[in-house]
């Protein structure tokens, strides 16, 4: 999909809880703003790292340093006393950027928050100018992980390795009342389709546009945009007819559309098998197996489950985190 994306069957809507979203609504208006003005919803890359000084909030209560997570950690990151991880802003309720580029609220800045006092290390953020950018930067070593979540896809797993917390599903966001009567992907043919650049979904849809053709039907016009506020905003423009992307974030923007879009094609796969997302580092770095124990801890002790909540994500949550769990 987009950016992190997609997800499989049986999904379930869910609204997010407004006292969640209200600390995160003027940031995402202001992204919106910013796209429409053509200057997209995130810097480049911000200047510098963006340190997250912000507390966890009600969803996550203080946690303990475990001592031997942190023994466990590379040592250059003990003794920097901090992790960079790298996202791009606009996956909300994960993650959720703000105008100036210097802030980082939503699930995983919350997650982060949490992972961090686990891990006796403060984890900071940088926001970059697209997934492709995230993925060379930890593959270089600029960056140490990205929280994410991201899409693990095996054809990924080939350079890089995910520690995977949350499953997503995909689904449409289109103009209210679905004007295209959209049920599944195989009701795209000859439709104007919004998707993440980069993404998975962006293979998925144009996947069909061929099967499109080679069934006699009209291809499907596949718009591919660098951040999900642009994408949605195709559709809510009448630029295109219906966005592809995870469920969670396309449940966010409908929320804030003020009835002019609603999901469709919720509880079809779509194209994909079962969606694992999560952290994503470099493959085979020492620090996987300590994020995923660090992931573990927090789902076990209830961190991980108050903070899933407070976002309205408890239908992606895990039970047991795991590493390159996708097996397709």
């Amino acid at each position: 999909m987009p950016d992190h994306d997609l997800p499989q069957h049986a999904l379930r809507g869910r609204a997010i809880p407004m006292r969640a979203m209200t600390a995160a609504l003027s940031a995402a208006l202001s992204a919106a703003v910013l796209a429409l003005a053509g200057c997209g919803a995130n810097p480049e890359e911000a200047e510098g790292v963006l340190n997250s000084q912000e507390p966890a909030g009600p969803g996550a209560a203080a946690q303990s340093k475990d001592q031997s997570l942190h023994d466990r950690l590379p040592a250059k990151v003990k003794q920097a006393g901090k992790l960079i991880s790298v996202n791009n802003g606009s996956f909300p309720p994960y993650e959720i950027a703000g105008a100036d580029g210097r802030s980082l609220t939503g699930a995983a800045a919350d997650m982060s928050e949490a992972l961090g006092q686990v891990l006796g290390v403060k984890i900071e953020h940088v926001t970059v100018d697209g997934l492709p950018s995230s993925l060379t930067g930890i593959a270089s070593g600029r960056y140490d992980f990205a929280i994410g979540p991201v899409g693990d896809f095996k054809d990924r797993q080939k350079a890089n390795d995910f520690v995977d917390w949350v499953k997503e599903y995909v689904v449409f966001a289109v103009p209210a009342g679905n004007p295209d009567k959209i049920g599944s992907v195989a009701d795209t043919c000859g439709l104007k389709i919004s998707v993440m650049a980069g993404g998975s979904a962006e293979s998925v849809i144009k996947n069909q546009s061929a099967t499109c053709e080679k069934a006699g039907k009209p291809k499907i016009t596949v718009q591919s945009y660098k951040d999900q506020p642009t994408s949605v905003l195709a559709v809510s423009s009448g630029r295109a007819d219906a966005f592809f992307s995870s469920q969670a974030p396309l449940t966010y923007f409908v929320e804030q559309a003020g009835g002019k879009l609603e999901l469709a094609g919720k509880g079809q796969a779509n194209g994909f098998d079962d969606l694992y997302q999560g952290a994503v580092v470099a493959k085979d770095s020492p620090l996987r197996d300590v994020l995923r124990d660090g992931f573990q801890k927090l789902i076990e002790n209830g961190t991980y489950h108050k903070i899933m909540s407070k976002w309205g994500t408890s239908d992606n949550k895990l039970d047991q985190a795991g590493v390159n769990l996708a097996v397709s």
